[in-house]
């Protein structure tokens, strides 16, 4: 049985909430195996017979779709991607304990090509760290993500939609579900 997490872009914000008991069933319903929700931020980690990767995100946006009547954008990582992400440490040591910010982690629907890379990567500053790693962007805000005057809208126009996450989260998953 392979192991996964989709993070869900969008639960929870605005108008829009949805409790993890609500969001697990979704999973269920598609015959996923030991559905578990992680926060209540659209983290669900959850079991399946061999699979296409892209298939099961196709199949469980749709079902969101269905299910909730708006459409949920679905970040999907098997558990070794996600081991592998959590034990990626892009910074220096010395600028993550000098930062007042928490570390994040985008995640994008694909890896970016070359001109997009290069693109998104001369956006950081010395207040805002980026670098990229496959499928990931991994940012270090000097403060608080509302803070920053880096430009996320310009950034995820030339990347494509992501959902972001705390490392720390992400470190916890990875603990928790996949260690």
């Amino acid at each position: 049985m392979e192991r996964y997490v989709a993070f869900l872009r969008g639960m929870n914000l605005g108008g829009r909430r949805i409790k993890n008991d609500e969001l697990r069933l979704p999973f269920e319903a598609l015959g996923f195996d030991d559905v578990a929700t992680f926060r209540a931020s659209g983290n669900v980690v959850f079991g399946v017979g061999k699979s296409d990767a892209d298939e099961l995100t196709t199949k469980i946006e749709a079902t969101l779709a269905e299910e909730l009547g708006y459409a949920v954008p679905v970040f999907l990582r098997s558990a070794t991607e996600l081991r592998k992400v959590a034990a990626r440490e892009p910074f220096e040591t010395d600028r993550l304990v000098a930062s007042m910010g928490k570390p994040q982690i985008a995640f994008l629907p694909a890896a970016p090509k070359a001109p997009a890379r290069k693109e998104a990567l001369a956006s950081a500053s010395d207040d805002d760290l980026l670098a990229l790693s496959g499928r990931e962007l991994y940012w270090l805000p000097s403060g608080g993500i509302s803070e920053t005057d880096l430009d996320l809208k310009s950034l995820e126009s030339i990347l494509g939609p992501w959902t972001m996450r705390t490392k720390g989260t992400i470190d916890q998953i990875a603990s928790k579900h996949f260690a």
